[in-house]
């Protein structure tokens, strides 16, 4: 019968499946009898794969009775993780323990006695673990047992109740919004004591090896010990000076190796350190006591000093308000305003991330906090170590995804092809030494030295130098890149995600005008608030934000201060005499003149709403708005509000404001001017960002019950205000950008939490959209009661261009690439909530909206995430550029994501620009074609030097003879190492082609420029050699039976000469310049060593000095032998020109790609988005404007065009 397998995170990136194994002691004794008969080979092997041992060595048996387990991830790599059981002395006790399948909380908090309350997480230390839920008496002294697996810094428990291993979660899982305010009081000191020992101690923990440790893991690296191999076989073979050289080299690479990844360990170390702080906690009796924020666990109550602090866990405020800065966290450094936890509904379960206006996370930086009267600001601990936010983002950079990269997987097999050449080479290797009847020693030796010829142990480092120079450059430019091997990705990209505002757009918001609603409509624009009647309008604009005072100064969102800005009022925070509203207020807001007018003082004027600012008269008595409560701004229900209470009225308002389309839901609809509709459209259109306004009176709301009633019983029923107008200019740099990525046929689409027709206008004005394209907008509802999911196909209308659109503009955007021809010239826009419903019913028509979307708008942050993750399951090579704010989901699972801003919240993307706009964008691009390029030459370049040297060899063995230990050093060292290192030292190309350079290396048109270098270098050594044998005064070399190879012969000679020019001749022929790399003689390190090389191969040639003969073991071949020499150098120079030929005229061309093409019967593209392109021509009626297409599966009768 099957084990169960364990499952972990289901449904999740982190999704593991494993399987348990127990300690064996036949398998222990005979991993021991192994490790003695292969001399501890087996140890290495089993260090490089732990999950072989297991799998050999131990016995599987089920999850419970499991000493160890074997975790497999979703992207099939192994892990071999050990059970770490714990001995615990404290009892679990307290409504605050959420665990997996925990009991029930009875009222007075404590856990349901009907089991036992520590049993559930702590099993007996008895014979049997089945046994493990136990009665928990007071005659009960059996020590407990606390069983757990830790991967990858998270922490699963063993839940006898269940029978699995289960994630541990702090108090962000499953638990009521209500608990925390009647039921979560704080731990006392056998609490804390107990829960330390399950969620360990609160900190985020980046180790920082020793050299010693560094350096053993590093020389136990495969590449490292195929190196030491390979010297002690040339050490054997009295190559001292190769081998010692080697050895130089292999040592100053560990050490700079050593040093970069101890200097990266440290600079994580010291960002994610935790400084150890005394931490006041408050205990159920209100009790306080000072601890370090190293004992902080889940449930404990702290206070959070009025100066501020750095969060060192993840909490949520119960009291008081807090401004924090969460740079750190979203690359937003705009203080946020932190507000305690309002009481919701019993059953209402808390999220951090829906409530996040009300948890202070770790790692941001509280700046100011406030209180009333004595109080302190209290906030209860929910997360602590590497469950919290910042432990989360340090997690996904100490264990990234790994990368799914062609070249990468091909450059594997391509080795294994090389080490099957030299298997061949083995077998002919063993039949020569036996003919010349050389000793088994001898023959072990030459057979072993042809691997290290076949392979070369410089070949992963040769990969590497592209991708090095061209982080130094991007570096230059002002773009830091914390993961390299995402350089070479960038060469690929085939679409580009820009979020808009900060990124396309200026990060500055104008007010461009205002539009109260009227009885005659929303005609009226004002542009000066001076000019507005005194009314709820201008309120609403003084009111409803979420600005503070730091330092004498407003801090605050942008657009809340340029709203607030424009009003000319003035803000006062607490402090000030506010004993006249009955309570104390957070904030005061007034007036210019601070008075309120009254309508006998304007003759003409009806009523005083209708006074004009500009017209109040100081004389009068105080107009004050006092700011009771405030409900922040939430990007998933799109608005803020606040609950106010004017100066001398004795009833409090509600002020709203926040995306149109929402506040007017939640409006009176006799209150909405029947031209709304168009205003918005129209105002929209042109790109404005516009905000919608409202308000409502509370009449029967006391100052006790606003703080406690939830946003959802008063923003409803509002009055529609108005309408703010704001204008987003975008940056001069994007549109260039955007039209230069197009022409290089590289997608463009814009991602937003944007209006999405105000996205829409943005992305005509900068060309994500063409000026004539039309824009269908996909609107999908989820299902009702009484109809399934469906989507309305709309068409937004042209906008009228009054300059001619050049036929380039039109036919070469990129969708129409993507979709077909002039007809389907379309694109779609959608929005979030649609986003979401397609997500759930369409996904069969997923593939076909993400290859036409153009504009992604009122787009959450796990939402923009998504959409790259369908775009790259499509085949994309997807890059995203976002301001920091929002983006970090998109910009970490991006292939290439590169973050604008300069806060900490950088470290979570690949890249970071420190110019400010998309220019950038080219530039990395540009940089990972010239890496990936490079790439591609150097590893070519190692692979046919490893095959010119092989070649060379097998002849002299032929010949019974052989290279010398000099001329080795020079071809290894003198030009292998030199050209290798400088070839990557070529500049990008200035121009973006819309080509994109190659990502495989097993291609048909590769290998067969690889296999044709190697016929016609082949060749040319051959023919070299036997045009030698020809010569009258050839002396042919005759080995002693059973000696050493002699290395002075005719046959070294003439072939090492020869094969000298064929190293420069690839280096230089894999070192071609546009259209992703500069010309060869730019690379002027490398140009000037390729001259220098070919003059000292040509003065060996023709003119050896004496000392260098002997050097390098040359036999002497006189100046009366021109001719032969003459010979020699047309061979090379042919060699020369036939390697160019097969490099740029035969395998780059358009013509040898359709022969490919023909040869390998290829009747579809691999990549899926050219396969649904190809499948949408096919269907010329979608998408199916004007009608509604249901959810699969589903009759709808209106449908006309179904998926």
């Amino acid at each position: 019968m099957p084990h169960k397998k364990l499952l972990l995170n289901f449904g999740t990136d982190d999704q593991l499946v494993g399987t348990g194994y127990r300690l064996s002691s036949v398998g222990t004794i005979m991993s021991y009898v192994l490790a003695i008969v292969t001399a501890a080979l087996s140890i290495l092997v089993f260090y490089w794969k732990p999950n072989w041992k297991v799998r050999l060595f131990y016995s599987k048996c089920s999850v419970q009775d499991a000493d160890l387990f074997i975790l497999e991830d979703k992207y099939h790599q192994n892990f071999v993780v050990w059970v770490i059981k714990q001995q615990v002395d404290s009892e679990l006790e307290g409504p605050h323990f959420h665990w997996p399948n925990s009991q029930p909380v009875q009222p007075n908090g404590k856990l349901n006695r009907s089991r036992s309350k520590s049993n559930e997480f702590f099993s007996s230390d008895v014979s049997d673990d089945r046994q493990a839920l136990i009665s928990d008496t007071e005659d009960n002294v059996t020590a407990k047992i606390f069983r757990y697996l830790d991967h990858h810094n998270v922490r699963y428990i063993w839940t006898p109740s269940n029978s699995n291993y289960e994630r541990l979660h702090g108090l962000d899982t499953g638990v009521k919004c209500m608990d925390f305010h009647e039921k979560f009081e704080g731990n006392d000191e056998s609490q804390r004591a107990a829960l330390e020992v399950v969620y360990g101690k609160n900190e985020i923990d980046v180790e920082v090896k020793s050299y010693g440790k560094l350096f053993v893991e590093e020389v136990l690296n495969p590449f490292y010990i195929f190196q030491i191999a390979s010297i002690g076989l040339w050490m054997s073979d009295n190559y001292y000076y190769y081998a010692a050289t080697i050895a130089f080299i292999s040592l100053i690479s560990i050490a700079i190796s050593l040093y970069e990844t101890k200097k990266q360990a440290i600079t994580l170390h010291d960002m994610v350190k935790t400084p150890v702080e005394p931490t006041n906690t408050v205990s159920k009796d209100n009790v306080k006591k000072t601890i370090t924020n190293y004992e902080l666990v889940p449930g404990d109550v702290i206070e959070i000093p009025a100066n501020g602090c750095m969060m060192l866990c993840d909490a949520v405020l119960m009291s008081g308000n807090c401004i924090v800065n969460e740079a750190m966290l979203t690359g937003e450094s705009v203080p946020v305003t932190k507000t305690p936890l309002p009481h919701t509904r019993a059953e209402e379960k808390f999220c951090p991330n829906e409530y996040k206006r009300h948890v202070l996370f770790c790692g941001t930086q509280v700046l100011q906090t406030r209180y009333y009267g004595n109080a302190t600001v209290k906030a209860t601990v929910i997360r602590t170590g590497f469950q919290t936010a910042k432990g989360e983002l340090i997690r996904s950079i100490m264990y990234p995804k790994p990368m799914d990269f062609k070249f990468y997987q091909e450059s594997i097999r391509f080795i294994l092809v090389l080490a099957a050449i030299a298997l061949v080479g083995m077998s002919f290797t063993i039949y020569i030494m036996t003919k010349y009847h050389q000793s088994m020693s001898v023959v072990i030796k030459r057979v072993l030295d042809i691997v290290t010829i076949v392979v070369p142990p410089a070949l992963p480092a040769a990969m590497t130098v592209g991708m090095v120079y061209a982080q130094r450059r991007l570096k230059t430019a002002g773009i830091f890149c914390i993961s390299p091997p995402r350089i070479n990705l960038c060469g690929k990209l085939k679409l580009f995600c820009f979020d808009k505002t900060g990124t396309l757009t200026e990060d500055g918001l104008d007010l461009w005008g205002m539009v109260p609603a009227l009885s005659e409509g929303l005609h009226q624009v004002y542009h000066d608030s001076g000019q507005l009647p005194r009314g709820p309008f201008i309120s609403a604009m003084a009111t409803c934000h979420s600005l503070t005072r730091m330092g004498g100064e407003l801090n605050g969102d942008p657009l809340d201060l340029k709203m607030f800005e424009a009003t000319h009022w003035t803000l006062e925070e607490p402090g000030e005499d506010t004993s006249r509203f009955d309570t104390i207020m957070p904030t005061v807001v007034r007036p210019p003149e601070g008075r309120e007018p009254t309508v006998e003082m304007f003759p003409g004027i009806e009523s005083a709403e209708h006074i004009p600012m500009s017209r109040l008269q100081s004389q009068q008595s105080p107009y004050e708005i006092g700011i009771v409560k405030q409900f922040t701004f939430s990007s998933s229900l799109q608005r803020m509000s606040v609950i106010t209470r004017t100066l001398g009225k004795d009833f409090m308002e509600l002020y709203a404001k926040g995306a149109p389309e929402k506040i007017t839901s939640l409006c009176l609809p006799q209150t909405i001017p029947s031209d709304f509709a168009e205003v918005l459209k129209g105002y929209t259109m042109q790109g404005f960002r516009v905000i919608a306004l409202a308000h409502k009176p509370l009449h029967d709301l006391s100052w006790i019950q606003a703080q406690r009633v939830t946003r959802d019983q008063v923003e409803v029923d509002m009055t529609f205000t108005g309408l703010l107008i704001m204008q987003n200019s975008l940056k001069p740099e994007t549109t260039p950008i955007i039209k230069l990525l197009n022409e290089a046929n590289i997608r463009t689409v814009m991602v937003t939490g944007d209006n999405i027709l105000t996205a829409v206008s943005v992305a005509r004005e900068c060309s994500i959209i063409g000026r004539r394209q039309r824009v269908i907008q996909v609107q999908a509802s989820p299902p009702a009661a009484n109809r399934p999911a469906q989507i309305e196909w709309v068409s937004h209308e042209v906008p009228h261009v009054e300059s001619e659109t050049t036929d380039h503009e039109f036919h070469d955007n990129p969708y129409q690439d993507a979709g077909g021809d002039a007809a389907q010239d379309f694109c779609l826009t959608v929005d979030g909530k649609s986003f979401a419903v397609l997500m759930d019913h369409f996904s069969s028509l997923m593939p076909r909206i993400c290859l036409k979307g153009a504009v992604f708008a009122r787009m959450g942050p796990e939402q923009k995430a998504q959409l790259v993750e369908q775009l790259q399951a499509l085949g994309y090579g997807v890059g995203m550029c976002g301001d920091g704010a929002n983006d970090c989901s998109a910009l970490k699972a991006a292939h290439a994501g590169i973050s604008l801003s300069e806060a900490e919240a950088s470290v979570a993307s690949p890249f970071t620009s420190k110019i400010p706009n998309i220019s950038c964008v080219p530039t990395v691009i540009r940089e990972g074609r010239a890496a990936l390029t490079t790439s591609f030459g150097c590893f070519k370049y190692m692979g046919l030097y490893s095959l010119i040297q092989f070649v060379s060899v097998i002849l002299l063995y032929w010949a019974g003879s052989n290279l010398g230990d000099t001329q080795f050093l020079y071809i290894d060292l003198l030009i292998t190492t030199t050209v290798a290192i400088l070839m990557g030292h070529t500049h990008a190309y200035h121009k973006l082609v819309a080509q994109r350079p190659r990502g495989g290396l097993l291609s048909f048109s590769s290998m067969f420029a690889l296999f044709a270098q190697i016929i016609l270098m082949t060749a040319v050594q051959v023919a070299t050699y036997l045009y030698l044998q020809k010569q009258y005064w050839f002396v042919k070399n005759v080995p002693k039976p059973g000696g050493d190879f002699d290395t002075v012969t005719y046959e070294t000679t003439v072939v090492f000469i020869v094969s000298s020019f064929q190293y420069i001749t690839l280096a230089v022929n894999y070192s071609t310049g546009p259209p992703y790399r500069k010309r060869i003689w730019t690379n002027k390190p490398f140009f000037i060593s390729a001259i220098l090389l070919t003059l000292l191969s040509l003065l060996l040639l023709f003119y050896p000095p004496t000392f260098l003969e002997n050097f390098l073991t040359m036999v002497h071949i006189g100046i009366e032998h021109y001719g032969f020499k003459i010979i020699l150098l047309l061979a090379v120079t042919t060699h020369f020109l036939g390697s160019f030929i097969i490099e740029v005229f035969v395998s780059e061309t358009e013509t040898f790609q359709t022969l490919s093409r023909y040869v390998r019967r290829k009747r579809l593209p691999n990549n899926k988005y050219k396969r649904v392109a190809i499948d949408m021509r096919k269907d010329p009626t979608w998408p199916p404007i004007g009608d509604v297409t249901c959810a699969e599966n589903v009759t709808c009768r209106e449908t006309r065009v179904a998926s």
